[in-house]
This record gives C-alpha cells, sequence and structure tokens, in this order.
C-alpha cells in the first residue's frame, strides 16, 4: 500500500509540475485570493486549501497550488484500504485503494488539481470508514460517531453534493434492523450536530450574501426544460468512461449485488445506499434538467462502492485478473504521461497534430507582455467569461485587477465587482470576438470602444490562439 501511493504520488507531482492550471483551477486560485466564509459557487474548503498552499510556498505555481489535494488524495487512498481491510479483509482492501488509483475520474481530476471533489472524497471516505467502526457498537462508539460528524461536516464544506451521499447513512438506519437502534440514542444526533457546527461558515456566509450561493446550486438541477429520454443512458455512459467502462461495470454489478442480498448484509447495504443516492439522484435529473448534468457528479456514489468491488476481486481466482490488471495501469499512467509532456512541452504540433485542449491548459502568461503597458498606464483588464477572468486574473498575478463585463460573473462579481471602476478605461480580453461583436455585447456599458491589435497566446513558444483586444473609453457607473 506504501508503495502504490508513494509511486502513484510521484506521478501526479510530475503531472502538476508539467500541466498548466485548467480553467476551473485558474478561477478557484485567482477569485480565491481573499479569503471569505463562503464563496459564490461551492463551500469555502476547495478554496481554503488552494489559498493555503500559494501562502505557505510564497507561490500560485500548479505544484504550490494542487499540493494539498495531491496529499488528500494519497490519504484517500489509505482510507479506501483501510474500509476494505475493516469490512473484508486485507486483500480486498489493497485492491480496492488499487482500482480507486486506475480510475481516472478519482485519481487523475480529484486525485491532483484545485477542484473540490479531492477533498470531498477524502472527507467521506473518512466518514464512511468512522461509520463501519460505530455502526457495530462496541468500546469507542462515541468516538467513532464524532468522527463520522466531524468528516461529513468537512464534506459538507467542500461541496454541496456531500449531503447525497450522507443522507445515504439515514436510509441505512432506518431499513436494517439491527443497527436501526442507533436512531433512539443520542450518538447519531450529536454526530449530526458535530456536522452542523462545521458547516455553520456556510451557513453565515449565505445569510449574509442573499443565499446566493444555495439559490445558484440549487438552480442548476431545476426542471423547466422538458424530459429527455436519451440523456440518462448519455450521462450514465459518460460516468462510465470517466471512472473507465471495465471498472465501471465491476462497480454497478457490485452495487447490484448489494442491493439483491439487502440489509441481511449490512456491509454491503451500508455501502450501498452511501452509494446509490448521488447516481440515482443525477441520472433522474439528467431526464428533466433543463441544464447539463456534467459526468463527474455522480462519482462520490461510484466511490463508495470500491471496497465492494475489492472484495469481489479479492474472491475471483481468474488468471487474467492481473494482467488485465497491469493492462490498465499502462494505460492511465501512459496517458498522463503523454499528455503531461503535450502540455509541457507541446511536441504535437511536430508531427502534424493540433490538439485543443491546449488552450484550457495553458496558463496564460504569455500574455504579459501584451497587456503589462496597458496596467502600467491605469487601465484595468475585462473579460466577457468568468473562465477567461480566472485564466487571466491567475496569470497576471495578484497585481493586477480584472473583471468580468458578464452578468453571470461567478465569484468575480463578489470579489471584483464593477461599481469601484466607473470612468475608468477597461482593456478588454475577448478571445474570438469582432469589433462589431463586442460594440454589440459592451457598447451601452462604455462612451466607445475601439480595437487594439491582438495578442499571442503561446505554448512552448508556438501561437496557438490570437486573443482579441478592444479598449472601453469610460465604463458607465
Amino acid at each position: 500500500m506504501l508503495g502504490l501511493i508513494a509511486a502513484a504520488t510521484a506521478i501526479r507531482l510530475a503531472f502538476a509540475w508539467a500541466f498548466g492550471l485548467g480553467v476551473d483551477e485558474s478561477y478557484v486560485v485567482a477569485a480565491g485570493r481573499q479569503p471569505q466564509l463562503g464563496y459564490f459557487d461551492h463551500p469555502p474548503l476547495v478554496w481554503w486549501l488552494s489559498r493555503g498552499g500559494a501562502w505557505l510556498f510564497g507561490s500560485e505555481a500548479g505544484p504550490a497550488v494542487r499540493l494539498p489535494f495531491i496529499l488528500l488524495f494519497a490519504l484517500s487512498t489509505w482510507l479506501m484500504y483501510r474500509i476494505g481491510c475493516v469490512l473484508f479483509g486485507r486483500r480486498a482492501g489493497l485492491w480496492a485503494a488499487l482500482a480507486l488509483s486506475l480510475s481516472p475520474v478519482f485519481s487523475v481530476t480529484s486525485g491532483g488539481w484545485v477542484l473540490p471533489d479531492g477533498p470531498l472524497d477524502c472527507a467521506l471516505l473518512g466518514a464512511a470508514l468512522c461509520l463501519v467502526r460505530a455502526v457495530p457498537g462496541g468500546r469507542g462508539a462515541w468516538r467513532w460517531w464524532l468522527g463520522a460528524g466531524l468528516c461529513a461536516g468537512l464534506a459538507l464544506l467542500a461541496k454541496y453534493t456531500a449531503i447525497l451521499v450522507l443522507g445515504g447513512a439515514g436510509t441505512y438506519l432506518l431499513t436494517q434492523p439491527e443497527h436501526r437502534r442507533w436512531l433512539g440514542r443520542p450518538q447519531p444526533y450529536l454526530a449530526l450536530l458535530g456536522a452542523g457546527l462545521v458547516f455553520a461558515p456556510v451557513l453565515a456566509w449565505n445569510a449574509a450574501h442573499g443565499w446566493a450561493s444555495f439559490a445558484f446550486q440549487g438552480g442548476r438541477a431545476s426542471g423547466g426544460g422538458g424530459l429527455h429520454p436519451w440523456a440518462v443512458p448519455v450521462v450514465l455512459a459518460g460516468e462510465a468512461l470517466f471512472v473507465l467502462p471495465w471498472i465501471w461495470a465491476g462497480l454497478v454489478l457490485a452495487l447490484a449485488q448489494a442491493l439483491w442480498r439487502g440489509p441481511r448484509d449490512w456491509r454491503g447495504w451500508l455501502l450501498a445506499n452511501l452509494a446509490v443516492w448521488p447516481i440515482a439522484v443525477f441520472a433522474a435529473a439528467a431526464l428533466w434538467s433543463r441544464d447539463r448534468v456534467l459526468f463527474h457528479w455522480a462519482a462520490p456514489g461510484y466511490l463508495m462502492l470500491f471496497p465492494l468491488l475489492g472484495a469481489a476481486l479479492a474472491r475471483w481466482r481468474w488468471r487474467g485478473l492481473v494482467p488485465l490488471t497491469l493492462a490498465t495501469a499502462a494505460l492511465v499512467v501512459s496517458g498522463v504521461l503523454a499528455t503531461g509532456a503535450q502540455s509541457r512541452w507541446n511536441w504535437l504540433p511536430s508531427v502534424g497534430v493540433t490538439w485543443a485542449a491546449d488552450q484550457e491548459a495553458v496558463d496564460w502568461t504569455s500574455l504579459r507582455p501584451a497587456l503589462a503597458p496597458w496596467l502600467r498606464d491605469g487601465a484595468v483588464l475585462g473579460t466577457v467569461r468568468w473562465h477567461d477572468a480566472g485564466k487571466l486574473a491567475y496569470a497576471m498575478g495578484p497585481g493586477a485587477a480584472v473583471i468580468c463585463l458578464n452578468p453571470d460573473a461567478r465569484e468575480f462579481g463578489f470579489v471584483a465587482p464593477l461599481a469601484p471602476w466607473a470612468g475608468h478605461d477597461v482593456l478588454i480580453v475577448a478571445p474570438r470576438f469582432t469589433l462589431t461583436q463586442a460594440r454589440a455585447w459592451f457598447g451601452g456599458r462604455f462612451d466607445s470602444i475601439e480595437q487594439l491589435p491582438p495578442a499571442s497566446l503561446d505554448h512552448a513558444g508556438l501561437p496557438i490562439m490570437s486573443v482579441q483586444l478592444f479598449l472601453g473609453h469610460r465604463l458607465r457607473p
């Protein structure tokens, strides 16, 4: 286990060095420079962790802000191993941890990117381990219940969707006859109280800001777009692709077996209850939501199934299991190394291949020479979308003022409002915009708009995108 964790952590550190920050990562780092109790998009834990990494190393470089998330996934791998050991034995724990480390949506994105999913997964696994220790009772049950409450609060402090997994603990206690007795004891309620205390900063921030974050996230799954029957299989197929289809198939089969056995097997029933709600809710949301359901939203549900898969693999004596595992490891590691090398050195053009993802994975630092003179003259930088505001603000550093000229400004609407810049000139950085589009979008906000020579976004010295620049004269109040 220690060898697995060490090797995987080393690969993630190399990945963090090679890759520029993605859109969401740049946004979190840049918009999170002002520490707060809460933020518009998500609860504050992801923002606090990235800010902590930047403060610790005195740098916002990728390895610095990603290190807390890499270390958290190392802890998540160990927690997965321990859950498997406690429930099904050490061999099952090892297989569960190994399968988790080979699943890209967990080991690559959650395992090292500046996203709320990494802290969420770690906290949920901590809560699950405490639960499997607590519900049988016995010595130390009080301690395990309180630990479950603390970890549940941390999960909620990472991402609101944690409530779906944690709700599964409630349905388990209601439906498992042997452990239903806990509902008449104080421990689960004290755990709920502890979780609420940890989550209190989010409630305080939302109360002071019109419940903006709750309204935003709740609205993403709201109906109104009609029924989309084909959306459910599309979402499930996307989830399978993100997990890896053969690992996903094993997880789903393990879930089906646990549901078939029901409450009489309390170990499988507990994990099934923790898993089923995120998977079912987001599949149902895809049916009626007016917005697209992203494939990684249900990942916490699949996370809870890895101990069941580990138990099945520990019992399985198929001789092809080890070659399949090695082939999967080779596929994942080679994919990570190839994309990391492309991100760092941009080698694909040398073989005649263009990779559009470069525009998302490359930092915008090559724009600094073209933009710096305007900043010295007192102009503020403006962008069309919050995505671009995050990339630009991260690339220009903490000293540059960046505003988002879109009503959907996300966190930039709170940390960089437009009102203080009324009367100032704004250098508008607008990839793929024409002067006609710029005047149509922003003409009412300025006295006039003029087009400037474009800047070049480069990757390893090669241009990959021409970025249009416009000067908006006197931002109107």
